[in-house]
Formats: C-alpha cells, structure tokens, sequence
C-alpha cells in the first residue's frame, strides 16, 4: 500500500543512517578512526544489535576513550533504540541529561524511540527541541553557501533531527515542508562528505517528490541516489527499495516488482536477516495489488516473527495492515477483524492521518472486491474526511511556503531600496557642504537629486505594480488544474465562499473515470494523462456555458450548475454520460474506450426543500455516485427525492445511505451509459 512510502522510507533511513554517528555539540569529537569505528557498529547494529553492542561496551572501558564517552553511551543509547529495548534507552536517556552537554542527545534518543514506537508526531517534536539546542553551533549549516562545517557543530546529530522532523511533516500532509526539512540535511550531508547519508537523504527526498506528483524531479533524485549506491551492496539495496517505492506511488506495479526483486536479491547477497524481512514486506504490499492474496498471507507469516524479534513496531503495524487487506481479499473477515483491531490498538497515542486514510482506502477496495458493500461505504466515507484534511494540511503547508518567500523577497526589495535611501542622503549631505561655496552648483545639485528621487520612486512604483501583477497570476494559476487547465479544488471552494457560504443551492453532478487505474498499469502514465486531459475537455464540451467544471482530483471531476432547472439536471447528467463514452479515446497506447459514473442532485433536497451546507451537498453527490459505481458503473444515479423533515432526518440517512435506498426513504433514477464496441481500455 501508499503508506510504505513513508513506513519503508522510515526503515531506509534507518538503515542508512545507523552510521550518522553521535557527534557532541558540547563535547570533544572523537577522531576520525573512532567516528568511523562507530559509525561501522551504527550500521552492523541494525542487523546484529546484540553483536554490535559488545563491542561499544568493550571501547567504552578503553581509558584512552574517556573523553568521548559521551559519544559511545549515545552510540550504544542508538543501539538500543535498534534492538527494541526501550527501557535501555531511557536509561541511556537520562544518564545523558544528567550530564553536561548531554541533553540533546538525551532528547534525540527518545525522539527515535517513538519514532521507532510509530509515535510519529511527538517523534517530530522531540527532534525539533534537539535541533533547537543543537542549531545554534551551525548558524549557517544546510546552506548553499557554506562549503564546510563550523567547528563544534554537530552536523550528524542535526541530520538525524532533521530527518524525524521530516518523517512529522510528512505524515501530517505537509509534504511543502518536510523536503525543506529534507534539504537542509542533504546540504548538511555533502558538507561532511559521506556519500551514505547523501544518498539517503536524495532517496528521502525522491519518495516526498513523488507524494507531491513531481515525477521528473523524483527521477532525479533517484539516479542520484543510485550513482552513489555503487559498489555498496547494502546501499544498493536500499536504493532499488526507494525506486520501488517511487514506483508504487505511480502506479507502476511493473516496475515496482522488478525493483523490490532486484532490492530483495542485493539484501540477500548482503546477509541483513532484518533488510530481508523489510522487503517481504513491501513484496507482501505488492502480491496485494496483484491479486496474490494467497501468497501475500504466506510471506507475512515468514517476516512477522522476524520484525517482532527486532520489536519494529512500526513496521509491525504496517505489515498486519497488509496481512488483514490479504485476509479480506480471501474472505477470512474475522481473521481481518482481529489484525485490523490490533493495527489500531499499536497506533493509539499517535494518529497518523496520511496513514490512516491509506488503510480505510484499501480495507474499503478490498472489501467491495469481495461483495461487502455495507462496510465497503464506511470505510469509503472515513476515508474521504481524513483525505480532505489532509489535502487541507499539504495546502496550507505549500501556500505558507510560497508566503514565505515572497515575505523574503519584499524584505529583500525594502533593504535595497533603504541602502539607496541611504546613499541618497549621502550625496544630500555632500551637496549642502559644496553650497557654503558654490551657489550656483547648489542649484544644479538639487536638481540632481530631484530627478534621482523622481527616478528611483518610479522604479519603487513599477516594482510593486510587478509584485502585484505577479501575486494575481499566482493567485489564478494556483486556482487552475495544471494538467486540464480546468478549475481546480481551491477555486471552487472560493467560488462557495462568496456564493454559497451558508445555503447551497443549484446542481452538481460528481464524475468519476470507470477502472482509472487500470489505465495506468496497462498502458502506462502517459496513457493515463491523455485519458484525463480528453475526458476533461469532453466534460466541458457537455455542459452549458455558465456551469463550472472542476477537477476534483485524481480520476474525479464536479460540475456545479447553478441555474438549472430540476427537470433539465438529468438531461444534463445523460449528455455528460453519453459524450464521455460515445467515442474511443486516441493515444499513443492506441484507442481506449473510457466510460464514466456520475452522481447528481439538486438541491435543496426535494421535497422537503431542506437547506445544506455546501460540504454536506458534495456528499450527498458523492454517495449518489458511490451507488453508480457499486452498481456495475458506466451509468448516472440522481437524487429525485429525499423522505427527511428536519436536518437530524439528513444526517440519519447519511449516516447509512445503502439502507435509506433500500427502503426508499432516498428514491434515485438511473441513467445507463452508451454501449461501446469492444476496444482496450480502462473496462
């Protein structure tokens, strides 16, 4: 599933940066020999903790080591954090804070405790208050310009920080932030030279690209990546598992098996008994996705006691929520039951909700798949509410990002204009000395400085008459779908914004692609984009002038038709269906034949003629749409009347739309698609 994304890249990390080291912002670094020693028993530690801890225990009784000792009981504190021995740890932890300079190593092994517990969030914000003691010793790391490291910063320690504080960001949705967090330890990670790091954090940074649909930078990243894996086979390994990764949020299952099996292969070849049961994992995710129900369960079994011998919860958790998505797909529902209550029982403190509402989006397809339908809508509805928070969050995090740069670039407008400023009344001071003794040139001077004045103002005016022109485009282009040119989320929750804030009323019909995906596996990425871009363009030509097409995201377009009269919303709603699937679409794959659901109403609800919020109207579209999809798709199912007096009435029937059709409380109509002959494509 989508979450390994986040949970391997959690474990690549991991892996990867056992050998960071434990450097001390406050303490004596250790030599050079002795931080590649440790950093050898970082990464040995991840496969064999208990090996690797011996040998940290035998160099801290080495006298000619006690001024880094600091330095190894972080190392061995890191160990522990590996080994699943979390009462170890916070021993470790608060040794170190009794001691001084020990603090924020004390706070950064209890940051990766809970990170490693699959407490993501107060990970995040452990790490951050490590990174803001340890921050001050580097005041201008991570940046561009600085080609080497202050002396007492401790660039491994702020890698680490910043990496948990990433893994946050990005589980709250703000995927803006998390590559700066990213960033900055890839610039922190070139500074000190070591190609491990670097590598990993351009993994990282591939994986964040993709999440944010920027393919040709994850690309990037990627060959980067691999370029710098040469010749380390473990390295290798955890390179070919982020391509899978990237992959997977594609939607290249191809690609994605080759990967994992060329990953798997370099594991094996390395001899990491833990690499290996990762990657079980991920092959398990993809077995899934490749109707192999059957064999995902049988390579769960084989890597579960494994990831529990290392006591990885978080990997833990990921790998039972695939076990009871497998289970479902082979109709053991109470095995499913018990695994599903178990995933749940190991998050509780830590609600993730990017990875929650990946789960209820496979539990429900796995269990529409199979016929349960009822439980299929529940998950569906859950799903939908975490993913609009989410998108929420990614917004806010993207728009917050572009606000601050050109907070940054304004400031950097009112220095320049202020260092004139400045000049300027240098030149008027000098002048005035000249006139004690040339009056004449007094004159000349002033005159001067007036057009100086006249000129600079001029500029200072076309400079933010630009900025202005610039923040409009902005503002239109950040409201447009880039791929379809038609109108975005953002820009129709501004049109709902003036027009609709309290009580929605007109039409809206929600659109949905029949078998998108298999669009995407079958014929490819590119495929897929023609098949959005044609569909789009047919949706428009289908509707009136005054009507607002909008992309809703993904395979899902809305249409909000606000002057139609209820007797023409279904002549509307079979235009729509019959012009979207009368024709083939052309690309390069060859014609496909792409069909379409769509769900529509009128609001306010007849008869009752109930006032809703716009929020509530969408859903109410939505469900209509879901039952043009459960119900064999390439079709239209409209809202002609509704059996609710009052808003508690609504929100019952909501609360189980299948039931309030099935005893026709909610009467719908039904508009079945064009018949097609027979062409390759997304049915």
């Amino acid at each position: 599933m989508r979450t390994r994304v986040r949970d391997c890249l959690r474990s690549v990390w991991t892996a990867a940066l056992l050998g960071l080291g434990a450097t001390l912002a406050l303490a004596e670094i250790p030599d050079r020999a002795l931080d590649a020693q440790l950093a050898q028993l970082d990464r040995f530690g991840y496969n064999e903790p208990e090996k690797a801890a011996q040998q940290l225990r035998a160099l801290l009784a080495e006298p000619s080591h006690a001024p880094h000792r600091l330095h190894i009981e972080y190392t061995l504190g890191r160990n522990a954090v590996q080994a699943g021995r979390p009462d170890d740890v916070r021993r470790i932890a608060r040794e170190l804070e009794a001691r001084p300079g020990g603090r924020p190593l004390s706070r950064m092994l209890l940051a990766e405790l809970q990170d490693r517990q699959g407490q993501t969030g107060r990970s995040g914000e452990m790490a951050q208050l490590a990174l803001d003691e340890l921050a001050p010793a580097c005041p201008a790391a991570g940046t561009p310009s600085t080609p080497a490291i202050p002396p007492g910063c401790d660039a491994r320690v702020m890698i680490q920080a910043l990496r948990l504080i990433a893994r946050a960001q990005g589980a709250r949705g703000e995927y803006a932030f998390a590559e700066t967090s990213l960033r900055r330890a890839l610039s922190l990670a070139q500074a000190i030279q070591d190609h491990s790091v670097t590598g990993t954090m351009m993994g990282s940074l591939a994986v964040n690209s993709q999440v944010r649909d920027e393919s040709p930078a994850a690309q990037q990243w990627l060959a980067q990546a691999w370029q710098l894996a040469q010749g380390d086979v473990s390295a290798m390994s955890r390179a070919k598992m982020v391509e899978s990764m990237v992959a997977s949020r594609r939607g290249d299952r191809p690609a994605q098996l080759s990967a994992l099996e060329d990953a798997l292969r370099l594991a094996e070849q390395a001899g990491g008994r833990r690499d290996v049961a990762l990657l079980q994992n991920n092959l398990l995710d993809a077995y899934i996705h490749t109707d192999q129900s059957a064999k995902a369960v049988q390579l769960a079994r084989l890597a579960l006691p494994v990831v529990q011998f290392y006591n990885d919860q978080t990997v833990e958790r990921t790998l039972r929520h695939n076990l009871s998505v497998a289970l479902v797909q082979q109709r053991q529902f109470e095995p499913a039951r018990r695994e599903i209550a178990r995933v749940l029982e190991m998050a509780q403190g830590d609600f993730d909700p990017v990875r929650r509402a990946l789960q209820l989006r496979e539990l429900g397809e796995a269990y529409a798949k199979v016929g349960q339908a009822k439980e299929a809508l529940r998950l569906y509805h859950e799903e939908r509410a975490l993913s609009a928070d989410t998108a929420r969050r990614n917004r806010e995090s993207s728009l917050q990002q572009l606000r601050l740069k050109y907070d940054s670039e304004a400031k950097q407008r009112d220095l320049e204009l202020l260092r004139r400023e400045q000049t300027l009344k240098g030149r008027e001071l000098g002048n005035r000395r000249l006139a004690q003794y040339v009056g004449v040139g007094l004159a000349a001077l002033l005159g001067l400085s007036l057009i100086l004045m006249g000129v600079m103002l001029a500029r200072v005016r076309e400079a933010n008459r630009r900025l202005k022109v610039n923040q409009s485009l902005l503002r239109a282009a950040s409201e447009r779908d880039p791929l379809t040119d038609l109108a975005n989320r953002r820009h129709f929750l501004a049109v709902m914004d003036r027009h609709a804030k309290d009580v929605f009323t007109g039409a809206l019909l929600m659109i949905d692609i029949d078998h998108f995906k298999h669009v995407n596996d079958r014929h490819g990425h590119a495929a897929g984009d023609a098949v959005i871009i044609e569909v789009s363009r047919r949706i428009a030509q289908a509707v009136r002038a005054e009507d607002l097409v909008v992309r809703w995201g993904g395979e899902e377009f809305l249409v909000f038709a606000r002057n139609v009269a209820p007797d023409q919303l279904q002549l509307l709603a079979e235009r729509v269906l019959f012009i979207v699937g009368g024709e083939p679409v052309q690309t390069a794959a060859g014609p496909l034949r792409v069909t379409c659901s769509i769900g529509f109403a009128h609001f306010p609800l007849p008869p009752a003629q109930l006032a809703l919020h716009w929020e509530q109207a969408v859903n109410w579209a939505d469900m209509a749409l879901y039952t043009a999809k459960s119900q064999g798709r390439n079709r239209a199912r409209g809202i002609v009347t509704v059996a609710a007096g009052d808003a508690q009435a609504l929100i019952q029937i909501e609360a189980d739309f299948d039931a309030a059709c099935s005893s026709e409380r909610v009467q719908l109509q039904t508009i079945l698609g064009p018949e097609s002959p027979e062409v390759p494509g997304a049915d």
